[in-house]
Order: C-alpha cells, then structure tokens, then sequence
C-alpha cells in the first residue's frame, strides 16, 4: 500500500512527539518552606521599637495634661461669671468652715495635753509604785539588796553564844539604822525571824547556822561598825562568854538569800471607807 505525502507527515507526528516540559516536583515543594513568603509575613508583623514606646508614653501623659488643664480652665470659669454676692456667700462660707475647723483642731490640742498630763501623772504614779515595791521588798526580804555596810564574824569556841547573843547583835544593828541583814550568806533576817537554841548551836527559820557567825548588814558602814563596838555591847558581850568579834567596813555587800513569805492565816487586810 503506497502512502502520500500527508500520510508520512501524520506518521512522523505520532512517532516523534515534542516532549513537554516537566513540572517541578510537588513533593519537593511541600518539604521546604518558601523563603520569600516568610519574610513577607515577619514584614507584616507590628514590631514596638523603644521609640514608639517614648512617644506612647509621652502621648498619655500630654492627654493627662491637657484633660487636667481643660478640668481646671472649667472650675475657674464656674466663678468667672459668678455675681459678686455670691462669690462673698462662698467666702463667709469657706471662713466659717475654717473657723470651725481651727476650733476642731484647739478641741483636740486640749484633749492631746489632758491625757498627756494624765499619762505624767499615771506615770509618775507608777514610778512611785515600783519604788514602794522595791523599798517593801527589801525590808520583807524578798529581793536582793546591795550597797555599803559592815561584816561581823562572831567565833564562840566554848560554844557558849545561845539565841539571846544572836538576837541582841540583830536588834543593836537594826538600832543602829540596818536595812538589810543576812546571816552565813544563807538566812534572811526579817521581822518574823525565829532564834531558837540547839544542842549544837542555833537554828534560825529552821536552818542550823555553823560556826563562825557571820553577819552581815547593809547601812551607814560607819554607824553599824560603832554600833558592835559600843562599851556594854555586842563586843563585850561576846567576850564575856569567851568569843571574839571582827568587824570590817566594807563598800559594797551583796545580800542575794530571800525570805520565803508565807500567806497570813488569821490576820485580813481592813477594807479602806469610801469617805
């Protein structure tokens, strides 16, 4: 079979297509971001530099002033069209106001000096409270007391010196102006001090004093050391049974025992008359 021209054409068209241009991979596309479409969107986003902050910030305090100025040009003007007996109205006003408030204020100046003179009394009164205490205290023996006075240190080696010898040393010294008074650094000497004789010596509240016997009380140093020494007295007493006494000033005595007080059974307090 003979072929034309048109045939062999046609043939060559079907046998030798043009190839076609291929299409970049979509997968690829897919895998890797496309760089300029990024960078156009971080562009797009809003970024506040520290200049705009500065000029946010000095935007909202120019608004504040000029709403303060607008407030205060408003208040002015509510009195600029005031007539004039209105604006004295307003000004007896505001002076009877101040007045009244000068007034508060010398009200509570008087109350602020009444209590503090309440306060100084109260103050002082208690001052004078805790003074009494501590006076009360030391004559009752039931705080410590220190200051000047003397030591006495009685030896008895016969074992002669009773309670009586004891208890006329304790008299002649609270004669002589003793505040204070303890013996062997261990019993307190107060007004219901008891003395009694042992058989090896003598007890005082209970407890047994050993030899030597030592007193010691606080006063007028000088006074007290007079007092031991007087002819007839302590001194002369204690030698007649055959003992000796020392005595020796001293300028600070510290008397640290306490006596333990015990609460009355039969005696009361009397109530005060409200007369």
């Amino acid at each position: 079979m003979s072929s034309t021209p048109d045939d062999d054409h046609q043939l060559r068209f079907e046998l030798d297509p043009e190839p076609t241009p291929k299409r970049p991979d979509s997968a690829a596309n897919r895998g890797e971001p496309d760089a300029g479409r990024d960078r156009l969107i971080a562009a797009m986003k809003p970024r506040a530099s520290r200049a705009q902050v500065v000029v946010a910030v000095l935007m909202v305090v120019v608004g504040f002033g000029l709403v303060l100025q607008v407030r205060t040009t408003h208040s002015a003007n509510d009195f600029a069209g005031a007539r004039r007996g209105d604006l004295i109205e307003l000004l007896d006003s505001l002076e009877a106001a101040s007045q009244r408030t000068q007034s508060q204020i010398d009200s509570l100046e008087e109350t602020k000096a009444s209590l503090q003179s309440d306060t100084d009394r109260n103050q002082a009164a208690l001052d004078a409270a805790r003074e009494q205490v501590q006076v009360l205290g030391i004559l009752a023996g039931t705080i410590p007391a220190q200051g000047p006075g003397v030591r006495i240190t009685i030896t008895d080696p016969s074992n002669a010196i009773g309670s009586s010898t004891l208890l006329n040393a304790l008299e002649e010294l609270r004669d002589a102006g003793a505040e204070a008074i303890e013996l062997n650094d261990n019993v307190r000497v107060v007004a219901q001090t008891a003395l009694v004789d042992v058989d090896d010596g003598v007890e005082v509240d209970g407890i047994q004093l050993q030899q030597p016997y030592v007193i010691e009380a606080i006063g007028s140093a000088h006074t007290l050391h007079e007092a031991v020494r007087f002819p007839g007295g302590l001194r002369d007493e204690v030698e007649t049974f055959g003992g000796s006494v020392k005595v020796r000033e001293l300028s600070d005595i510290e008397i640290a025992s306490l006596h333990q007080v015990e609460q009355p059974q039969y005696a009361q307090t009397v109530p005060q008359s409200g007369g």
